[in-house]
């Protein structure tokens, strides 16, 4: 099999793949050599590590600093706490290179290479008329090859943000904090404390054709005026999409499978995108080596969603309710009276968690409150 992107999809994909069939003959293909740079709020919930652990893969964020404390923010509204189980804030820099080794120790070859076309026959998946494989595994970015291949077009809800790395403010320190727009909704600000003085900062929005696609200057003023001071000294500027899940994920039939930003799987509450990415990497590997002359995309399709149908749906839901007047003001004021209701969204926003009683509840009672 051949996975294309080396990234947490890709590089999950080829472990999986090896630890389901130990000897597997796994090539990993990517257009960078590691480490590389990648645009991203570097943040790793646990449930991520969760995965890898699954997979045998331990210790890659051992010599990091776990942060615990949440603060979220809408106006004068804010609430601050603990989360059940800390996160990690770890640049991709450092966290896909160590699972790109993770990888090649599992038994992955990993190769330089830009793959610019895809061939399905009935037997083979071609890749630029010189790599061939029984399946194929797309883990190549928002901008994947192997999607538009397989029949999947871009009409995607996309979201845009910016990133940098700022000194950390003693305020922030130990901390995640989310500072939610008012004029431009849903948005949101961030600043995740590295743990080593600086912080990964930035901004992002849900595009809207009536807002228009906001520019640098514009996304750096929100930032500002959300997190004033936060992104003084700041360096590294990168902007980039991200293509939001819907509530109904697909996966054609077929050879060729999606896992991670190519197959649209990005949180549309958060933007979180590592967990799904290893999750899903791991279900196509497995799916990949388990198939055999069974339908590959089938599998894996059915394996996504046995994971995420539930929340999926949950979090789109909620993604839509928040364009209402007073839908996020009532959840952060639930989540500030009731740590069950806090711990309750953590879940939805950075695992797998659905839209509980409690947090429907709480949303009720605190609508007009």
């Amino acid at each position: 099999m051949v996975v294309v992107g080396a990234g947490p999809a890709g590089s999950a994909a080829a472990i999986a793949a090896l630890r389901t069939r130990p000897g597997a003959r796994v090539l990993l293909l990517d257009r960078a050599d590691f480490p590389r740079d990648k645009p991203c709020g570097d943040g790793v919930a646990p449930h991520a590590l969760d995965v890898l652990a699954g997979l045998g893969v331990h210790g890659l964020v051992d010599d990091r600093t776990p942060v615990g404390t949440l603060e979220l923010g809408f106006g004068r509204l804010t609430l601050v706490r603990p989360m059940r189980r800390a996160a990690w804030v770890v640049p991709r820099l450092v966290f896909d290179a160590r699972l790109v080794d993770a990888a090649v120790s599992a038994g992955a070859d990993l190769r330089r290479g830009h793959v610019r076309a895809v061939e399905i026959l009935p037997d083979r998946v071609v890749l630029d008329g010189t790599v061939e494989a029984r399946v194929a595994i797309g883990a190549d970015g928002v901008h994947s090859v192997l999607r538009r291949a397989v029949g999947l077009g871009t009409r995607r809800r996309w979201a845009l943000a910016l990133r940098a790395y700022a000194p950390t403010p003693r305020d922030f320190r130990g901390r995640q904090v989310i500072r939610f727009g008012r004029t431009r909704r849903p948005s949101y600000a961030w600043s995740f404390d590295l743990g080593d003085g600086w912080s990964n900062v930035g901004y992002g929005e849900v595009l809207d054709a009536s807002l228009g696609a906001p520019g640098r200057r514009l996304m750096l003023a929100q930032l500002e005026e959300l997190l004033p001071g936060s992104i003084g000294g700041a360096v590294g500027w990168r902007g980039h999409h991200l293509p939001l899940s819907s509530a109904r994920w697909h996966q054609p039939d077929g050879r060729v499978l999606l896992a991670g930003d190519a197959a649209s799987l990005v949180n549309p509450l958060t933007g979180e995108g590592i967990y799904y990415a290893v999750a899903s990497g791991a279900c196509a590997g497995r799916s990949a080596v388990e198939a055999g002359d069974r339908d590959a995309g089938g599998l894996h399709r059915r394996a996504v969603r046995r994971l995420l149908s539930a929340h999926l749906a949950g979090t789109t839901a909620i993604s839509h309710a928040l364009n209402g007047p007073g839908v996020l003001e009532a959840g952060l004021r639930a989540a500030r009276a009731d740590q069950d209701v806090f711990d309750d969204l953590v879940e939805v926003g950075l695992g797998r968690g659905v839209v509980t009683p409690r947090i429907l509840g709480g949303l009720v009672s605190h609508a007009f409150g």
